[in-house]
């Protein structure tokens, strides 16, 4: 068996390659500026506010767009839609690239191209997710996602990153260069991607109305409105507790700058490692335990964290937390991708992307405010209660969240 049969068994098709080529190409590119682009706009200036905004205004557009660019993804062509989306967004990186070969580049300027590159990263995202259900059967869907998934953690987390940074120290518009170079590639990939004809929603005149509609569904789907809470919650106890990651390894654990990017890149490695062997974990245990199982184990991460005083148990239990990270992050689109009807896939997928990052966003503010009012502890034991009883409270229900599928 080939390497490439091993990671993209023919049965899945030749849609299905490209799709994994393109998207393992975005994901590269996005994690070159994991760290370029914070080490770009530091180099522009020393305003802590303007570096800390870096963050913001690439976070913001799902806030702002997200559910529209959910009904978009319904509305159109959703092959265009990726494709119009990575071609901007490497048509901006070369105007960026310009803007600093020719030293005409302020941090204003700097933090509004990232603010346009995120509008195009939300459209581009939330199409994106629709596209595997129309290409392979619902039974291949786990594995399909599983291999998309081993290339967000090994490339867009683990690789890219360490990329990026090495590259910048060449010049700062070099990882800007090789990041359009890696979009490119991946618009055109996905530009000779064939798919069926989608089904449309019904026209309405109104976008609200729309993502009324979309909301409405998944609220009224039990199983679905599980899931949403569920990522919502989890992702607000994890934005509270690893927002401040860097000043707990830094202050408690006693990593340096050096320890810390370890300490996150073990994550990424057990990431990779628990989407690799996803359908193996699948067929021993099945999705209901599989997910019990990861919460639970998501809970303890913050316990660890917040009781250790010695990195070694950090890094065990982060590695731990990268496999869980992993398998649920192949799951959770499978199960939306095989419930949710076709034309509602980009609506009800936008809700999804939209509460994670809102509960990201609460969760950080609410971690800076514990960290303030208690010490840097407390938003870890805050995320440890808050994601044990929810734990707890959908034990049960998430035996019918994968009997759905």
């Amino acid at each position: 068996m080939g390497v490439i049969e091993a990671i993209a068994p023919q049965r899945l098709g030749l849609g299905f390659r490209q799709v994994l080529a393109s998207q393992w190409a975005t994901n590269l590119a996005d994690g070159i500026a994991l760290t370029a682009a914070p080490l770009l706009i530091s180099s522009a200036t020393g305003d802590p506010a303007l570096i800390a905004g870096a963050v913001f205004v690439q976070r913001a557009p799902w806030l702002l767009i997200g559910l529209q660019a959910g009904v978009i993804a319904d509305r159109f062509d959703r092959r265009r839609i990726v494709t119009f989306a990575n071609v901007a967004r490497a048509a901006i990186l070369a105007v960026l690239v310009l803007g600093i070969t020719s030293t005409a580049v302020g941090p204003i300027t700097i933090l509004a191209v990232f603010f346009v590159l995120a509008i195009a990263e939300v459209l581009a995202d939330t199409t994106a997710g629709t596209i595997l259900p129309m290409i392979v059967e619902p039974d291949d869907l786990t594995l399909g996602n599983s291999r998309l998934q081993f290339g967000f953690m090994s490339l867009n987390q683990l690789a890219g990153p360490a990329i990026g940074g090495a590259l910048f120290a060449l010049g700062s518009e070099v990882p800007f260069v090789a990041q359009g170079v890696a979009m490119a590639f991946g618009a055109i990939v996905i530009a000779r991607i064939e798919l069926p004809d989608a089904e449309r929603p019904d026209s309405t005149p109104s976008v609200w109305r729309d993502i009324v509609d979309g909301a409405g569904w998944m609220w009224g789907h039990g199983a679905m409105r599980t899931l949403a809470i569920t990522i919502f919650v989890f992702n607000l106890t994890f934005g509270a507790s690893f927002s401040l990651l860097v000043v707990l390894a830094t202050e408690r654990l006693g990593l340096g700058e050096a320890g810390f990017g370890l300490l996150t890149a073990t994550t990424a490695v057990g990431g990779a490692a628990g989407a690799a062997v996803y359908p193996m974990l699948e067929s021993a245990f099945g999705q209901t335990w599989i997910m019990r199982i990861g919460l639970t184990i998501e809970s303890i991460t913050h316990l660890v964290l917040a009781t250790s005083v010695s990195p070694w148990p950090a890094f065990a239990v982060m590695i731990a937390f990268g496999v869980h990270v992993g398998c649920w992050s192949t799951i959770v689109p499978s199960v939306r991708q095989r419930v949710v009807p076709e034309p509602l896939q980009g609506r009800v997928n936008a809700v999804y992307l939209v509460g994670l990052n809102l509960g990201l966003l609460i969760g950080a503010v609410v971690g800076g405010l514990l960290a303030t009012v208690g010490d840097i502890t407390t938003p870890y034991w805050f995320a440890f209660v808050g994601s044990a009883i929810t734990v707890l409270l959908i034990w049960g229900p998430l035996r019918q969240l994968t009997a759905t599928t």
